[in-house]
C-alpha cells in the first residue's frame, strides 16, 4: 500500500514547549514513524517557549480563517522541519503568548477551553487549506479530545477527510478538560451533545469523554495502564465508557529516543559512558554533587527525582520518608514544578537538611540529564503511572529505579529481589511509606554489594525500549481502523 499519511495532533512537542512527557513523545514518535516510512505531519500551538527560541520555524500560511462557535477566528500557520518531519505551529498569540502552557503553579488559564477548542479547529482548517488528505489524525489527551468530534458531526461532508481516521490518546485520564456547561454554548456545542451519553460529565463539558466517544480508537500509553483505566480506581469516572469502549482500547508503552537520553553522547554531562567505561559515571556523580552544593562522598547513594510535583507522583511518600532515607547515610536531588504546596513542602525539607537534600523548583533539562547520569537510584513512588519515561531513561544511564508497581512502571521494571535474572529494578505495591521504603531497603542492601550493584547496572544499561518497536505498533493500530489490517484490542476479555 502508499505511505501512511499521519497527522499527529499535540498541545506540546519536545523541543519546541514542553512541561512533561506528553511532549517527549509527541517529539519521538513521529521521528520513528518517519524512520518506518510514514508521511508525518505534527501540529501544535507556536507558544512563546518556542518563539523565544531558534528553531528556524518559519511563516507557511497566513489568514487562514476557523470557525469556532459562532465566530470566525483568523490565524497564521508556521512551519520548521526536524529530522526530514513537518511541524506545524498555530499562531494566535491572544492565546498562545503567555508565560506557562496550561496555567500558572497556582490555576489553570480561565479560558483554557476557548484556547484548545480552536486549537483542534485551527488543526482542521490547516489540513484544509494545505489540502492533505491524511489516513488517520492521531490526536492526544484532552486539549485535541474536540478533533474527533468535528471529525464526526461537523466536517463529515468535507472532501480531504472523506477517507480519514481518527485515533485517540490517554496519556493521563486525570486530566480531563471538564468546563463549566456554558462554555459548551460558546463553542456552539448545542443540547443534544450535552448529555450523559455524550460530553456531559457531572453537569460539566467533558472535553476527554469527546475523544473516548468519537474516534475510531482509543489508545493509552502502556498495556497495564489500559486494563487498569477499566477499573474505578483508575478509571477517574470514565471506566463505564472505556469498557464500553474495550474492544477499540489499545495499550502501546511509550519508546525513549536515545539520541536525547544515552550517556554514551549526552553533551549535557560531565563525562560520556558506556558499559565499557562505567567508571566514567562516578564523574558525572561528583559533577551533580557539586552543582547541587551537597558535600557528601561518592560511596554515599545519591537518589534522583525528576517529576511533576503533584499528588499522583507520590511527593508526599518522598517526603514523609526523607528522614529515614537521610538516616541511611542517602542524599537527594529533586527537580521538578507543580502544585505550590510541593514547592514549598520540597523547599522547606531541602531547608531543613542542607547537607543531604537539593532541590530545584522549574524544568531544567540539562539538569534532568545530570541527574540520571549522575544518580545511583531513582524514585517513581506514583499512586498511578499511566507510562513514565524517567525509569526508562534511567536504565540506559545505570540509575537503578525504584518504583510503584502501575501502569507503566510495572509493564517496565521487573522487581530484582524477585527475580534476579529479569530483574532491573526494585518495585512495590501499596502508595504508602512502609512499602516505599521496603523496595528502598531492598535498593540499598544490594548498593552495598558493590560486585552485585555494579553487574546490575551493566545488565540494565543494555536494555533497549527505543521508539521503533513502540511506533510498528501504532501503524498496526493504524491500518486496523483503516480495516487493512487487524490488531486485537488488549483489552478484549
Amino acid at each position: 500500500m502508499e505511505k501512511l499519511k499521519i497527522v499527529l495532533v499535540s498541545s506540546e512537542v519536545a523541543p519546541f514547549a514542553k512541561t512533561g512527557g506528553l511532549a517527549d513523545v509527541a517529539g519521538s514518535l513521529p521521528l520513528a514513524l518517519k524512520g518506518l516510512g510514514c508521511d508525518i505531519k505534527v501540529f501544535l500551538p507556536y507558544y512563546r517557549q518556542a518563539k523565544k527560541q531558534d528553531f528556524g520555524i518559519k511563516l507557511f500560511k497566513k489568514n487562514i480563517i476557523t470557525k469556532v462557535g459562532s465566530e470566525d477566528i483568523n490565524f497564521s500557520l508556521y512551519h520548521c522541519e526536524k529530522e526530514n518531519v513537518d511541524f506545524y505551529f498555530i499562531e494566535k498569540d491572544d492565546y498562545y503568548d503567555r508565560d506557562f502552557l496550561y496555567g500558572t503553579s497556582t490555576s489553570d488559564y480561565p479560558d483554557n477551553a476557548m484556547r484548545f477548542a480552536f486549537f483542534a479547529s485551527a488543526v482542521l482548517s490547516s489540513i484544509v487549506a494545505m489540502n492533505f488528505k491524511p489516513d488517520v489524525i492521531h490526536c492526544n489527551d484532552w486539549q485535541t479530545a474536540l478533533i474527533p468530534f468535528d471529525l464526526r458531526n461537523r466536517l463529515q461532508n468535507v472532501k480531504v477527510f472523506k477517507n480519514t481516521h481518527t485515533l485517540f490518546t490517554i496519556h493521563n485520564l486525570a486530566y480531563q478538560g471538564l468546563f463549566a456547561r456554558d462554555v459548551a454554548y460558546q463553542l456552539g456545542i448545542g443540547d443534544e451533545f450535552f448529555t450523559p451519553d455524550t460530553l456531559e460529565f457531572y453537569g460539566k463539558l467533558s472535553f476527554m469523554k469527546s475523544g473516548i466517544l468519537y474516534s475510531d480508537a482509543v489508545s493509552t500509553v502502556s498495556r497495564g495502564y489500559s486494563h487498569e483505566i477499566l477499573t474505578p480506581e483508575f478509571g477517574c469516572g470514565l471506566d463505564g465508557l472505556l469498557n464500553i469502549r474495550r474492544n477499540d482500547l489499545y495499550g502501546i508503552v511509550n519508546g525513549v529516543n536515545y539520541s536525547d537520553w544515552d550517556p554514551k553522547i549526552d553533551k549535557n554531562i560531565k563525562a560520556n559512558y558506556d558499559e565499557t567505561n562505567l567508571g566514567d559515571k562516578a564523574k558525572c556523580k561528583k559533577d551533580l554533587l557539586s552543582l547541587a552544593k551537597l558535600k557528601s562522598s561518592l560511596e554515599a547513594p545519591l537518589l534522583g527525582v525528576i517529576t511533576r510535583l503533584a499528588e499522583q507522583k507520590g511527593i508526599d511518600i518522598i517526603a514523609d520518608s526523607i528522614e529515614e532515607i537521610i538516616g541511611f547515610g542517602c542524599n537527594l536531588v529533586i527537580l521538578g514544578m507543580g502544585d505550590e504546596k510541593y514547592h514549598n513542602l520540597l523547599t522547606e525539607l531541602s531547608k531543613k537538611y542542607p547537607k543531604n537534600i537539593a532541590v530545584k523548583i522549574g524544568f531544567d533539562n540539562v539538569l534532568a540529564h545530570k541527574i540520571e547520569a549522575g544518580c545511583d537510584m531513582f524514585l517513581m513512588p506514583s499512586r498511578f503511572e499511566p507510562c513514565g519515561l524517567n525509569q526508562m531513561y534511567s536504565l540506559k544511564y545505570g540509575t537503578i529505579p525504584i518504583v510503584r508497581a502501575v501502569g507503566g512502571l510495572d509493564d517496565t521494571i521487573t522487581d530484582y529481589t524477585q527475580n534476579k535474572r529479569e530483574g532491573n529494578g526494585f518495585k512495590f505495591n501499596q502508595a504508602n511509606k512502609d512499602d516505599f521504603m521496603n523496595a528502598f531497603k531492598r535498593a540499598l542492601s544490594t548498593y552495598k554489594n558493590k560486585k552485585e550493584w555494579e553487574k546490575l547496572v551493566l545488565k540494565v544499561m543494555g536494555l533497549d525500549f527505543s521508539w521503533e518497536q513502540s511506533a510498528k505498533e501504532y501503524t498496526r493500530v493504524y491500518k486496523t481502523i483503516m480495516k487493512v489490517e487487524k490488531v486485537e484490542s488488549c483489552c478484549i476479555s
